[in-house]
């Protein structure tokens, strides 16, 4: 088993990608195990979490990045006015619950209180899997490069 304290600095992105695959919970953790798609065993000890795509190892061969696994979401089309979107965020920021936003939908964990609110306010919704980055909210295009803003730990539930 590797032992990591931290990211790799300077990753060799010429190199095979190996993932090490993790869910949101334990990406968020300073203390966690996990096994590559390889085998390879891997025991973090980090000074900070780690965020989806870090290169945590790397021999010269391969280099082991962290991928986040998808999860059960709620959709929300943003093809809505932008007030309603705000009512939307507010609404579900209110019940103390995370959101996330990509330039064409919110999404939220799928849970309980999200789909009654939503049925309760007549939001349309659909059910998917998706990586769930909370407090992640992105803007622009999706043809052209999307500025992302990270309200960070700050603003966590």
């Amino acid at each position: 088993m590797y032992l990591i304290n931290h990211a790799v600095a300077q990753p060799d992105f010429t190199l095979l990608k190996i993932s090490v695959r993790v869910d949101r919970q334990k990406l968020a953790k300073r203390l966690w195990r996990a096994v590559a798609e390889d085998g390879v065993e891997i025991g973090c000890e980090l000074e900070r979490p780690l965020q989806p795509g870090d290169t945590i190892f790397q021999t010269g061969q391969a280099r082991y990045a962290v991928t986040q696994e998808p999860e059960a979401v709620l959709e929300i089309s943003l093809a809505i006015a932008p007030s309603a979107a705000a009512g939307i965020g507010w609404a579900i920021g209110n019940l103390h619950l995370e959101l996330m936003s990509e330039p064409e939908r919110l999404l939220a964990l799928d849970e309980q209180a999200v789909r009654r609110l939503l049925e309760r306010i007549g939001v349309p919704f659909r059910e998917t899997t998706a990586v769930f980055r909370p407090g992640r909210f992105a803007r622009g295009d999706d043809n052209q490069k999307s500025q992302i803003d990270e309200l960070g730990a700050s603003h966590k539930h």
